[in-house]
């Protein structure tokens, strides 16, 4: 959603920069031009993982998914992704601006997913806004299957945070997402018990909830909240067939981490980002979309309540920051 000011990102976070990448859409009977410049552009690092992400598919064909913070990102990625293996999308952000962008990068990838895409802008932290998303997607396409919170804010750094701001960045990230998934279960659990099995409520967590050090305090405890509300989710799910899980990126080049990645390029240091974990290097917003691809599809159909991490590594131990902490960033 909101791409933090300059303050807002430490230069420590480890990470590298990618760029977005494009696929195929479904039904291609060959890789797309966009496609193929796309996977094209991705750095060395990145180009075994384009390959192979880089195909046809039917994996959510005729599904109908809500996507909230589609405007950039992990969001915008997602987006492409599932237009190319099939979904009929309703794309949500804060501005129509970032939501026209999507959809261009996404026709650009998959032109006749056109009929197939819908975008609504809202505030999904507002009172109301996920029913009436909910609403209109049902009106335009018939249903929903899959509801996809994705949105986030970054939130603050400093070690001591005014309650409004602390709250703002807890409606966004733990409200929105429980706000969201409950519009969306009013509609799923009007369907018949025999329709209900591969329907999907997913969010987006982060490192952050599993480890000091990648956030600040409102954003990490917002992001654990978010797996919490996951798993009880699921579990109160029992017997209805409605599997909800949450994806755990590490550091991902997206709007919300621009800054840092900009910064990096600028100081002739974008090599360096990303150190810290085994892969030595960041994520890119497309490899965190296949994950989300994953969980919404069938591939998935066992896999509930879950918090599955997608961060290279980085939360397999606890790497040492000389001069980490909240004094160096004030």
């Amino acid at each position: 959603m909101a791409t933090p000011g300059p303050a807002a990102i430490p230069s420590r976070f480890p990470g590298c920069g990618c760029v977005l990448e494009a696929q195929p859409c479904a039904g291609s009977a060959t890789t797309t031009d966009a496609a193929a410049a796309a996977a094209a552009d991705l750095s060395a690092s990145h180009a075994p993982v384009a390959a192979s992400l880089v195909s046809e598919g039917s994996r959510l064909s005729g599904r109908v998914a809500i996507i909230t913070g589609a405007g950039s990102g992990i969001g915008r990625a997602s987006a492409i992704l599932f237009a190319q293996q099939g979904a009929l999308l309703l794309l949500t952000d804060l501005t129509a601006e970032a939501l026209e962008e999507t959809r261009r990068l996404l026709l650009s990838a998959c032109p006749s997913a056109a009929s197939r895409v819908a975008l609504h802008p809202a505030d999904v932290s507002l009172a109301g806004s996920n029913s009436t998303l909910v609403s209109e997607c049902v009106r335009r396409f018939g249903d929903l299957h899959i509801f996809f919170a994705n949105a986030g804010v970054l939130g603050s750094l400093a070690p001591q945070i005014e309650p409004e701001d602390f709250a703002r960045t807890l409606a966004v990230n733990v409200l929105a997402v429980h706000q969201g998934f409950q519009a969306a279960l009013e509609h799923m659990l009007t369907q018949p018990a025999s329709s209900r099995r591969g329907r999907v409520l997913l969010a987006t967590s982060s490192v952050a909830a599993l480890r000091a050090g990648a956030g600040g305090v409102d954003y990490s405890a917002s992001k654990a909240a978010v797996i919490n509300l996951v798993q009880s989710m699921a579990s109160g799910l029992t017997g209805e067939g409605i599997r909800v899980n949450c994806l755990c990126p590490g550091l991902v080049e997206t709007g919300m981490t621009a800054l840092l990645f900009d910064r990096a390029r600028a100081r002739g240091t974008e090599g360096k980002v990303g150190q810290l974990n085994p892969l030595r290097r960041a994520g890119a917003p497309h490899e965190v979309a296949a994950a989300a691809l994953f969980l919404a599809s069938d591939e998935s159909s066992y896999v509930n309540g879950q918090a599955l991490v997608v961060d290279g590594g980085l939360s397999t131990s606890h790497p040492f920051v000389p001069g980490g902490g909240f004094t160096k960033h004030k």
